[in-house]
């Protein structure tokens, strides 16, 4: 969500001259430091599972905007990244504050949830930590506690190679997410009353852990200083008790699939 931006600033030496002396010349001031920021608003769209273990699509969309100093150098964001604030930027590490949305589960994104726990949808604010080893690796965590569908820990590791050729930029890399017992139990536990209303699963009770793996692919085309685009797709497998959920073999599926555009606008602002 950044772009460069140069500043070329130069200063004047004023010379002084003695009729009887020879030739003063002073030293050149110093340049002035840019000012102001560059901002970037980005408008994302993608298409995923409707809930977590789900077989069936839905449509999401959402805002985002990054700002960074007029002279600062461009980062890098992958496209599922959460919306993250950088406090610390020091030696190729950054970490601060994040936080992401969850849509939650409901009875309308597929009757055959009949009988089961109703998951609201949930803010989860936490914190990432990343590391730039080099221009084209990127390490990356985040650990986030979701508030009002659930009331647990989640997390994400992502590892990015980038490689970037002209106006393009290209991305790979495998990612992993986990939640504690409260996250798994909201998603996937089944409790016996649920199973004899819903009676397509069975009582089942999830443990937290590890939740799944996968890999995520984006390509970037930078139009001009302004505009960016982006597509990415992306595809999850659910792991351990996630996948091993009546809700997930009898309803929805471990395989999970998920593809996404993006359109960036960036613009100088000094106040």
């Amino acid at each position: 969500m950044h772009s460069k931006g140069y500043l070329i600033a130069f200063s004047l030496a004023a010379c002084v001259v003695s009729p009887v002396l020879a030739a003063d010349i002073k030293a050149p001031t110093a340049a002035p430091s840019p000012s102001g920021w560059i901002v970037t608003l980005t408008g994302q769209g993608e298409v995923g599972p409707s809930y977590p273990g789900s077989n069936k699509f839905s449509g999401f969309g959402y805002p985002s905007i990054d700002y960074r100093r007029v002279g600062e150098p461009p980062r890098w964001i992958a496209p599922d990244d959460g919306i993250d604030f950088t406090i610390l930027n020091v030696s190729g590490f950054r970490a601060g504050p994040v936080v992401r949305f969850e849509s939650g589960r409901y009875l309308s994104s597929d009757r055959r949830l009949f009988g089961l726990r109703k998951v609201n949808w949930s803010i989860e604010p936490g914190l990432f930590v990343e590391y730039w080893p080099a221009n084209w690796l990127r390490a990356r965590a985040e650990v986030r506690y979701g508030v009002n569908g659930f009331d647990g820990f989640v997390g994400d590791l992502a590892l990015d190679l980038i490689g970037r050729e002209g106006p393009y930029t290209f991305s790979v890399g495998p990612r992993m997410s986990f939640g504690d017992s409260n996250f798994t139990e909201a998603y996937f536990s089944v409790t016996p009353f649920e199973a004899s209303l819903n009676g397509l699963v069975t009582p089942f009770k999830a443990n937290g852990g590890v939740t799944s793996a996968g890999v995520l692919a984006s390509a970037s085309y930078k139009w001009s200083e302004q505009w960016t685009t982006t597509v990415y797709a992306g595809y999850r497998r659910l792991v351990g008790d996630s996948a091993d959920s009546p809700i997930t073999r009898r309803i929805g599926s471990p395989d999970q699939f998920l593809v996404g555009a993006s359109l960036s606008y960036s613009f100088v602002f000094d106040p």
